[in-house]
């Protein structure tokens, strides 16, 4: 008995919804947060050189829709923290932080801001997840502007399969 497979209907919908691109509202918004992300940088040491340079020709973070810079957290739903903090400067890190509208993500770029890196003393914050929930965390001593785009890709991938921003899923201490 041969297998009917499926009917003319149903080949029709199929060809429809290849040639329209339906897709549901939630994974609209996703790609559409992913592609338009507005990042605020916090750069405090040599990794931030490295951060800068992303928005070259070379790199051409544009390409993301990452091209605008906001010097406001308040227009900003990604922080990118680069180098190490200290603990003088825990305090503007999380103000900043809590000014950003949500949905709102960070990325931990570089050995210092992921774990305090070389520099294991009382001065020293061992990691920016302490502070604020961390999405992405970049590794380097100081990381390649490429490292930082993987990480950007990493995150772009976590918006559009709708895994919920890092405040959503662990805390951090107050």
């Amino acid at each position: 008995m041969p297998n009917k497979g499926p009917g003319v209907f149903e080949e029709e919908i199929e060809k429809i919804e290849d040639a329209l691109g339906i897709t549901t509202v939630e994974k609209a918004v996703a790609w559409a947060q992913a592609n338009s992300m507005w990042p605020d940088t916090f750069g405090l040491a040599c990794c931030a050189i490295e951060m800068m340079s992303i928005v070259s020709s070379r790199y051409d973070i544009s390409r993301f829709g990452m091209e605008r810079f906001s010097s406001s957290p308040r227009q900003a739903d990604l922080l990118i923290v680069s180098g190490r903090v200290t603990h003088k400067m825990a305090a503007p890190l999380r103000q900043v932080y809590d000014q950003m509208l949500e949905p709102k993500w960070v990325i931990a770029m570089g050995a210092c801001a992921s774990s305090g890196g070389m520099f294991n003393n009382y001065t020293v914050l061992q990691g920016v997840d302490k502070i604020v929930p961390v999405d992405v965390h970049v590794p380097g001593c100081p990381p390649r502007p490429e490292a930082l785009m993987e990480g950007i890709i990493r995150l772009h991938e976590k918006i559009k399969a709708g895994l919920p921003p890092a405040y959503q899923i662990r805390g951090v201490a107050q």
